[in-house]
Order: C-alpha cells, then sequence, then structure tokens
C-alpha cells in the first residue's frame, strides 16, 4: 500500500468510526498523546480521552449523525513518516457541504498511520465571498 492509500485509508477507518458512532473504535485512529481541538475550541488530549468523550457525544448530541467529506482532500508528506491531510467537510443528519475545514497531522508509528494532531474550524463561506469581494488579494491562489 502507498504512503497516500495508508493515509487515507486511516480518514476511511475515522469516518466509518464516526458513522457507526464508535467512540473506542474512532480514538483508536489518534496517538496516545494526540491533540484534538474540535471547532467550538475545546481541546481534548490522547486517543483515550477523544473517544470517550466522542461516545458521549455519539450517544447524545451527535447521535446517528454521519461524517461527510467533499472531494478536495489533499495530502502532503513531510518525510517519510509524517503527512498533514486538510479535508473540507461536515456532520449531521443531513449533513451541508464543505462547512467545516479540517487539518489532520499524521505519523507513523510501527508501520502505522495515527493522528497526532487535529484541529477543525467552522467555515464561514459568506464571509469568504464578501471579504473576497472588497479585498480580491486575500483570495487564495489554489
Amino acid at each position: 500500500m502507498s504512503d497516500e492509500a495508508g493515509v487515507l485509508a486511516l480518514f476511511a477507518k475515522l469516518a466509518e468510526a464516526w458513522n457507526r458512532g464508535d467512540g473506542a473504535a474512532y480514538g483508536e485512529c489518534f496517538t496516545d498523546d494526540a491533540t484534538y481541538v474540535a471547532w467550538v475550541g475545546t481541546i481534548y488530549r490522547g486517543a483515550d480521552d477523544i473517544g470517550r468523550s466522542h461516545q458521549v457525544l455519539f450517544d447524545t448530541f451527535l447521535k446517528d449523525t454521519k461524517l461527510t467529506t467533499e472531494g478536495e482532500i489533499d495530502v502532503r508528506f513531510y518525510g517519510e513518516d509524517t503527512a498533514v491531510l486538510t479535508t473540507r467537510g461536515d456532520v449531521g443528519k443531513k449533513p451541508s457541504k464543505g462547512a467545516k475545514v479540517q487539518t489532520f497531522t499524521l505519523v507513523r508509528q510501527s508501520g502505522e498511520w495515527k493522528i497526532a494532531a487535529f484541529q477543525n474550524t467552522k467555515r464561514h463561506s459568506m464571509l469568504e465571498r464578501i471579504s473576497f469581494r472588497f479585498q480580491p488579494g486575500i483570495r487564495p491562489a489554489a
């Protein structure tokens, strides 16, 4: 399996765990010392804390939600055992398209890719459009 395929397989495993509402399996995708920043700004540390807290969320606020991703997935490698994955997606019973932007920092440990850091940001597309209209120079090149 190529490195990119391995990273994308981990992301698929993460999404499958979310879609099943399986906090333990979700947490297993992270390193023991991972940092997880939720879109509301909450910081979780470590695979166990991430899995435990997500199980509570899956049983309550996020019950029966699905994790969706747009086709915009960017994978970049920084050495043999480090990668950064950027995605656009959303969660919900009827997720909207690209409502959040996620950045994953991944490391390879004992031949297996794991998430070492995660940042989730709520996307404000209307504010983006307004900003780009009044200041076109801030529009990203890509």
